[in-house]
């Protein structure tokens, strides 16, 4: 196999916008809350394929958080950072901002954290990644967080808790 050049974040970042209309609301004209999941997992899909140049599947998503309300009409901005590589997972974190586009106002909304697994697309095999490469402050943090989160996850998988 071919040695995988590290990527820094920016090179796989995703934005994606969208207008939430009718047909995506709640009786309330809120945005339904699985709309906006499914948003969130395709642009965190992008950023993953997009870091790999391969299929990337969703195999976990935690800290799903709802601060804000989105409303009819909101402009929504999903950016999707791959935050930290590990050896065929990684961590994508989600962030989603809305705009009132009548007073231009933006809000932090929403953020989850997905892990995704690369996978070849001829064996159904995971596949490993490239590494991540931070290179702001604010890259080092996410990339730092990353590796407690992911600490968390794993013992938590395997029932090891830690107050």
């Amino acid at each position: 196999m071919s040695e995988l050049k590290p990527k820094t974040m920016k090179e796989s970042q995703v934005t994606m916008i969208e207008l939430v209309l009718p047909n995506d609301t709640n009786i309330l004209n809120n945005l339904l809350g699985g709309r906006l999941m499914h948003w969130m997992d395709i642009a965190a899909a992008m950023a993953a394929s997009r870091h790999c140049h391969t299929v990337c599947v969703t195999a976990e998503v935690d800290d799903l958080s709802f601060h804000e309300p989105i409303r009819l009409g909101n402009i929504v901005s999903l950016r999707a950072s791959v935050n930290r590589a590990f050896n065929t997972s990684m961590e994508i974190g989600v962030k989603v901002e809305v705009e009132d586009f009548t007073t231009g106002e933006i809000k932090h909304s929403n953020s989850a954290y997905f892990t995704f697994v690369s996978i070849d697309s001829k064996t159904g095999k995971k596949i490993p990644v490239p590494q991540v490469i931070p290179e702001t402050d604010e890259e080092k943090k996410w990339y730092d967080d990353a590796l407690t989160r992911r600490t968390q996850r794993l013992n938590k998988k395997h029932g090891i808790f830690h107050n």
